[in-house]
């Protein structure tokens, strides 16, 4: 039984993050093969296995997790506060559920596979659409915002995935895989241009001046980085000045709800000042107000700020979160959430510094939670997982496949 198990095990794991991207077309599946992981893993798992949780940022990620627990059972919020600390919890449950599998190559192939599958799926729709209403635009258009597979910032996100993983795959050497890899980064690199997901784009010039700290110092070197410093300024000023999507005042009908939706700098400008403007009228703390009092406040903070009735309504009626994981972590799980987050971001980065992979995939995760709440979503949280069994491998190497230092 154990054996038959053991052979299933990685599968599982290797299908769970193959159709992460469709979980909203079909739920029970990737409940079913976390259920799987679940009953599986007492009779596979290893005394042994343990030693690889056996490294300080997972020890601070537990404690970030122990102390949202304690925390809000404490302040009499668990009900109110426990979807989130369910994403916190799967995510360090896929890190934990991982350590049996011992080969980050089957998630890696998951990952990348899933990428395509999602592009597919989405080309596909924008085909179908585009036929249906005679039109063709990409960009930000309604044809593309309502043909995405998923929501455009994480499907961005699993591109780069895709592109980052293609990348330490390459060898130096020919290799007939080289071929695939590259195939593989072109057409999601073009997929995150043609879907115009800035933050996508802004994380791959960022990993672009990153990847140069690695390899062998030379000239052009450094002229890559400056270059890919001034494009992530330029796509900055870029962002901040967007107004191709704004309402004129004008303007008596209001746009279409999906198109409403794909405004990001406008709806995370709103949020961030009414962010802003909670800290500054509430007094420092230590534990926070709790998730579902911070989008109480929040919605106030919209109803009284906003001053055109649609958007107001847009924004009461759709609630809208942070915006932002550290944030959300001090507005509702006060500074010391905020503070075990930080250093689990800051012990992660020092043993996998000299290593190119781990570490880009670290500077993905907060480039993300600075746009995001990544742990308001199960997409969110899964990818997170990914992450922490990225950050896993690296740190002890010796006890899974070696991720590939480049």
């Amino acid at each position: 039984m154990r054996i038959l198990l053991a052979a299933i095990y990685p599968y599982a794991f290797l299908l769970l993050y193959l159709i992460i991207p469709f979980d909203d077309y079909f739920r029970a599946p990737p409940n079913i093969l976390l259920g799987i992981l679940v009953v599986a893993f007492p009779f596979i798992v290893k005394k042994e296995d343990f030693k690889k949780l056996k490294s300080l940022p997972i020890a601070i990620f537990l404690a970030l997790f122990a102390y949202l627990c304690i925390n809000s059972f404490l302040s009499g919020r668990w009900e109110e506060d426990y979807k989130i600390i369910n994403k916190v919890m799967i995510a360090i449950g896929l890190a934990i559920l991982y350590i049996p599998v011992a080969d980050v190559k089957k998630i890696n192939t998951a990952i990348i596979f899933s990428s395509l599958a999602a592009i597919i799926f989405s080309v596909y729709n924008f085909v179908l659409i585009t036929d249906a209403t005679g039109s063709f635009a990409l960009g930000e258009s309604p044809q593309v915002v309502e043909s995405l597979l998923i929501d455009r910032l994480y499907l961005g996100l699993l591109s780069t995935f895709s592109i980052l993983i293609s990348f330490q795959a390459i060898q130096k050497k020919y290799h007939p895989n080289n071929n695939y890899y590259l195939a593989n980064i072109f057409v999601n690199a073009i997929f995150i241009v043609l879907i115009a997901s800035k933050i996508a784009v802004v994380s791959l010039f960022v990993l672009l001046l990153i990847r140069q700290f690695y390899g062998k110092r030379k000239i052009w070197k450094a002229l890559i980085a400056l270059i890919s410093l001034a494009a992530v300024v330029a796509l900055f000023f870029l962002l901040k000045n967007e107004n191709s999507f704004q309402k004129s005042e004008n303007e008596k009908i209001s746009p279409p709800a999906f198109i409403e939706k794909s405004m990001t700098y406008e709806l995370r400008a709103v949020v961030w000042h009414c962010a802003n403007t909670i800290i500054s009228n509430e007094p420092f703390s230590l534990t926070g107000i709790g998730f579902d009092a911070t989008k109480e406040k929040l919605v106030s903070c919209y109803d009284f700020h906003i001053t055109d009735p649609h958007k107001k309504q847009r924004f009461v009626a759709e609630r809208y979160n942070t915006h932002n994981q550290f944030l959300d972590f001090y507005l509702s799980a006060g500074f010391i959430a905020l503070l075990l987050f930080l250093l689990f971001i800051g012990t992660s980065f020092f043993p996998v510094r000299k290593q190119f992979f781990p570490t880009a995939m670290l500077a993905i995760l907060i480039m993300y939670c600075l746009v995001e709440n990544v742990f308001n979503r199960q997409i969110g949280a899964y990818y997170v997982g990914f992450i922490l069994i990225v950050l896993l491998t690296s740190v002890k190497p010796t006890e899974n496949n070696p991720i590939k230092n480049i």
